[in-house]
């Protein structure tokens, strides 16, 4: 499916609605094409293709190979771009040393997602009323179009703070005069989607038939996520609270942390019992070269691994040869090194290198630090029908247990909920981490912000966390991070030729 559109105005009089084959879950239509969306929308299995439309975009990956979670690493203080050289996917690079301008950095990949799941969603939503189906499978159709829209608009409103509101299609003599709408009424919608939409989504899901599709838990951790943001914290604990039930035990929702922390990011363990929220890729899509964008395997596996890399001795680990992006900071390093997920996070090359071991070509900014959690294994490696760079199958999480359990905790110390319980949920990640109960700490805020660092890395949090607790513009300095600036990105340069969006303050404009 492409996914490389071109702007704004282009999303919302397409009239296309593209449908591809996602994911090995039950994202996958067939056959594989283009419809007229006007003459479309006839019946349950159109609408349910449409469904699919919608969650495509969820793991958008476009061209010039920007994904949400590689840009925001690549900002933190966590990973830089890395690559081949300094212009090696420049988008990388320029948010990595704070260099992007309105013309130059992901911003304008992030927008085009961003927008291309509004658009679509909100087709869906337009056309539901008048399919001829039955009426509980399309109020869910409805509710998971509205859980998808407030994702993509969550997205939006914080990396970008102004950007329109779109809740219906939008015609093609009204696309030039949209407006921006108030950050806050941005949040009320998405907080409206998401209370609308856990009212009708269901509790659970089969994996193996439905894996990937939204649920109550689902919907509740993204509210509270999404109330946190907005230091919301009484409202933010209570829907986490709803999500993480007795912290390490039972919930609602049958969410448990794995007992091995590295199992999490082996392939074969998919939509496993921690996952709330997943983005998921596939190894049959045979994507190939000529079209990056319409592959849909993850192209993080192969952009992260090691550059050159060869095994010297038996038993050396089986990463595959890649591009080396997004190499791990000597910070991060010296952060986790002697954390036991370490060794999951981390592929230490220097250290592999100096024991005879394996070696490596050095890449651009090269620390000797790669994430092992994305990085491509032999064993993973694609067989069948395309390149094998762009097939790698591993999911990654948007929402995990973890994540929800040190949200909690969050908005019970910054809110003076109970400290208790913060604890318990801080302390519950740790005790996985360290398999034992020997490593527990106070539930203060400094604690929490370490332990999120350590049990996340390279997940896409880091600087969205950094922004919300106001400390980016101190810890990524070094980096170039301007306070008052760099805390949102520039709108896109093409989204304000002839239209009425303007630029943010922060980038010069009047917005």
């Amino acid at each position: 499916m492409k996914r490389n559109y071109r702007s704004l105005g282009v999303l919302l009089t397409a009239g296309l609605l593209f449908l591809s084959s996602c994911s090995d879950s039950f994202l996958e239509v067939k056959p594989r094409g283009t419809d007229l969306e006007t003459n479309y929308y006839r019946n349950q299995q159109e609408a349910f293709n449409g469904l699919v439309a919608v969650y495509d975009v969820v793991g958008w990956q476009g061209g010039g190979y920007v994904t949400k979670v590689g840009a925001v690493n690549a900002a933190s203080d966590d990973h830089y771009a890395g690559g081949g050289g300094p212009s090696d996917v420049t988008d990388y690079q320029v948010f990595s040393n704070y260099t992007l301008t309105p013309a130059v950095g992901p911003q304008g990949e992030l927008w085009r997602k961003g927008f291309s799941g509004v658009f679509r969603a909100n087709t869906l939503l337009q056309k539901l009323p008048s399919v001829p189906m039955d009426e509980n499978l399309k109020n869910r159709y409805a509710a998971e179009a509205k859980f998808l829209r407030a994702y993509f608009y969550f997205d939006l409103v914080r990396l970008f703070k102004n950007v329109p509101l779109l809740t219906k299609t939008v015609s093609t003599s009204e696309m030039y005069d949209v407006l921006q709408a108030p950050p806050a009424d941005v949040y009320k919608q998405i907080e409206q989607d998401l209370t609308e939409a856990m009212a009708v989504l269901p509790v659970t899901v089969p994996v193996a038939t439905e894996a990937g599709r939204a649920t109550q838990g689902a919907a509740h951790a993204l509210l509270g996520k999404v109330y946190l943001q907005q230091e919301k914290f009484g409202q933010a604990a209570q829907e986490l609270a709803l999500v993480n039930g007795t912290p390490g035990g039972a919930n609602t929702y049958g969410y448990k942390l794995l007992s091995n922390f590295g199992d999490l990011f082996k392939t074969k363990n998919k939509f496993n019992s921690e996952s709330i929220f997943e983005i998921s890729f596939t190894n049959t899509s045979a994507g190939t070269w000529d079209c990056i964008s319409c592959t849909e395997g993850n192209v993080l596996n192969i952009m992260i691994g090691p550059r050159g890399y060869k095994p010297l001795k038996e038993g050396a680990p089986d990463y595959v040869s890649g591009w080396s992006f997004l190499v791990v900071t000597p910070d991060l390093f010296n952060a986790i090194h002697f954390d036991p997920r370490n060794q999951a996070t981390i592929a230490n090359l220097d250290s592999l290198e100096k024991n005879g071991i394996a070696s490596y070509e050095k890449g651009y900014m090269n620390t000797g630090y790669f994430l092992n959690k994305l990085a491509a294994r032999q064993a993973d490696r694609p067989t069948g029908a395309g390149a094998p760079e762009l097939n790698y199958p591993q999911n990654i999480y948007e929402i995990r247990l973890a994540d929800t359990y040190l949200m909690e905790a969050e908005a019970l110390v910054r809110g003076g909920g109970d400290q208790v319980r913060a604890a318990a949920l801080l302390n519950a990640v740790r005790d996985r981490a360290y398999q034992d109960n020997l490593h527990r700490v106070p539930a203060t805020l400094d604690n929490i912000m370490r332990e999120r660092r350590v049990e996340l890395a390279g997940e896409g949090h880091r600087w969205f966390d950094l922004v919300r607790w106001g400390t980016a513009a101190k810890v990524l300095a070094s980096k170039g991070f301007v306070a008052g600036r760099n805390e949102v990105l520039p709108i896109p340069l093409l989204e304000m030729e002839n239209t009425k969006i303007e630029q943010n303050k922060e980038w010069g404009g009047t917005k």
